[in-house]
């Protein structure tokens, strides 16, 4: 069973880089099922895009992935319309596979997705907009069966602007004869970063603001692509130096993706210093409160950042407070940093932190991807040796982070109990 161990309370310092956008890779590679053959650079080396990979290749698409690029070859329609369970089980983004199979197959069949149980995420919002674009759906326990003659035009107006229907919108629509409006969409980069990849293989969507036109084209050809890098990686290597204390350089970033964030870090006392495609930031060495902090859609602060700022937040000075308006399910991470000697109180979906000079090491176990992040950011901070187990859920979305901190300088290496020795650090 493997886990990571910390030996923590040290200062970071250093420079590393940041891998390609799990969040972006994923949609995009069930894109890469409605075109030809693609070659899709940057794609992070994770259990999530190995997942997605063999849903690929259950679809009939073959699939190639070394050194962070991908090649996918598709004979012009998939072999199968369903998604074996086990797959759809290993992680929640299996759902966007979802319009692409039912864009060729004129029917897909899948159960429903698995992932971190950080809320009920239904895929009420998918749905319903798929039945407004023409498609029929039975549900037959935990079976989805959607099936659809064309895809018509439509203006849909989602209630709430979520990332995985915006993009299942798109990959439903982007090859077709219809002309589809989408109002209250998701702005995510990640939303951006899918566009231009349909649109790089001949598709014709465009966005501004929570708007999304879509206008359907008869085929999608072959592309060579660049997938953009991970925000949330990135902000979880900062949030470690504002934990720690120090100074660290990011490269291969997007900063004028971050703007929210990087203000709080300022607002905790980090000086940061931004480039094109770098982030410089110095840390004192333990934060000032980050005040209020509250979750919503982008550019509002990412929930996915939530977690890891707490931690930080935990070694800070005076009291920090987090609200988290996108899953009800998201403060699974708390208890394990009240191991360490933080201090959390939670009500509802609010938590208060007052941030303590010292935490201390101890065994701790992952319950979710960002939450297991968040472990390592405050096992870093703490004094002694911490032990985090079912890292499992942090390999779902960090490529190696052990080795990304240990270009800071961390003491932190991946461990193999069962053999009894350190696999890398």
């Amino acid at each position: 069973m493997e886990k990571l161990k910390i030996n923590g309370g040290r200062k970071l310092r250093g420079e590393t880089r940041v891998q390609g956008a799990k969040n972006a890779c994923l949609p995009i590679l069930a894109a890469a099922a409605l075109g030809e053959s693609c070659i899709i650079h940057n794609c992070p080396d994770l259990t999530d895009t190995h997942a997605a990979l063999k849903i690929l290749e259950s679809l009939g698409v073959c699939t190639e992935f070394e050194n962070n690029t991908v090649r996918t070859h598709s004979c012009g329609s998939l072999s199968s319309c369903r998604i074996p369970d086990g797959l759809m089980k290993e992680m929640r983004s299996s759902v966007m596979f979802l319009g692409a199979i039912l864009s060729k197959c004129k029917r897909a069949e899948i159960t429903y997705p698995g992932g971190c149980s950080i809320g009920a995420r239904p895929i009420d919002l998918h749905l319903e907009a798929f039945r407004k674009m023409g498609a029929e759906i039975e549900e037959e326990g935990d079976k989805i069966i959607c099936t659809i003659d064309e895809i018509k035009s439509a203006k849909i107006n989602l209630g709430f602007p979520s990332v995985g229907a915006t993009e299942n919108i798109m990959l439903l629509s982007a090859v077709s004869n219809a002309e589809i409006e989408i109002d209250n969409a998701a702005a995510e980069p990640e939303i951006l970063d899918l566009q231009n990849f349909i649109n790089s293989m001949g598709g014709n969507i465009c966005s501004g603001g929570r708007k999304v036109f879509i206008k359907g084209v008869k085929e999608l050809g072959n592309t060579e692509y660049k997938i953009m890098p991970d925000r949330i990686a990135a902000l979880t290597y900062l949030s470690g130096i504002a934990a720690c204390g120090g100074m660290g350089k990011l490269n291969s970033v997007r900063p004028e993706h971050m703007v929210l964030p990087l203000k709080i870090l300022e607002r905790g006392g980090s000086e940061i210093e931004c480039g094109d495609d770098f982030i410089i930031m110095k840390a004192p060495s333990r934060p000032k409160s980050y005040g209020k902090i509250i979750t919503l859609p982008y550019p509002g602060f990412p929930t996915d950042a939530q977690a890891i700022f707490m931690a930080a937040a935990s070694r800070g000075r005076g009291k920090s407070s987090f609200k988290e308006n996108i899953f009800e399910n998201r403060f699974r991470h708390v208890s394990e940093i009240r191991k360490l000697g933080g201090r959390i109180e939670t009500e509802g979906n609010e938590a208060e932190i007052c941030g303590r000079r010292r935490l201390h090491g101890e065994v701790l176990t992952a319950k979710d991807l960002r939450g297991g992040a968040a472990l390592v950011v405050a096992g870093l901070a703490a004094k002694g040796e911490t032990i985090i187990e079912n890292i499992g859920y942090i390999d779902r979305g960090y490529e190696n982070i052990e080795r990304s901190f240990g270009d800071f300088g961390a003491e932190i290496a991946r461990v193999d109990e069962s053999y009894g020795r350190e696999i890398h650090s």
